[in-house]
């Protein structure tokens, strides 16, 4: 058992989950010592990215809450030293990508793309924020996950028999 590979594939699903199973695939091209199976390439990925989307879905109002005052302080701090700064933008581009999202094709599509396009953290932070008040939220983030995962892995063993 390769630790260094499991350990390589479950740090890529924690963070960008998108391309975790093509980096798995790639990996074992060049170590050559590790088994092309399901197992190898879809078990340490989506491990990763279910830890990680647990630890910041369920962490998210600590840190929108923290970002919150840390504005408010940097505010108060550049008003005491008077300081003027540039009003933050409250719609941007991806602000209005999002409620649009959210409310043509609410929260299965949001589930599905926002972990997958953004990257784990932050589409769970997003997903929290929308939608943490449904129950089926975080299990629908790890369905849709474990589905394009076990979708892709079938590709690349496809492709790569």
């Amino acid at each position: 058992m390769n630790w260094i590979y499991f350990l390589t594939q479950f740090g890529f699903g924690t963070v960008k989950y998108l391309f975790s199973q093509w980096g798995a695939l790639a990996y074992v091209k060049a170590a050559g010592n590790i088994d092309l199976n399901f197992i190898n390439i879809f078990v340490p990925t989506y491990l990763g990215a279910v830890i990680s989307m647990s630890i910041f879905y369920f962490s998210s109002d600590f840190l929108m809450e923290r970002a919150q005052k840390k504005r408010e302080l940097k505010i108060k701090e550049a008003i005491k030293k008077g300081v003027v700064l540039k009003e933050k933008k409250i719609f941007t581009k991806m602000n209005k990508l999002m409620v649009k999202t959210k409310q043509r094709f609410g929260i299965y599509m949001l589930t599905l793309i926002a972990p997958l396009f953004f990257s784990i953290p932050l589409g769970s932070i997003i997903c929290a924020k929308f939608y943490g008040d449904k129950k089926q939220t975080f299990p629908l983030m790890m369905l849709f996950t474990g589905l394009y995962g076990a979708l892709t892995t079938l590709l690349i063993l496809l492709i790569n028999g």
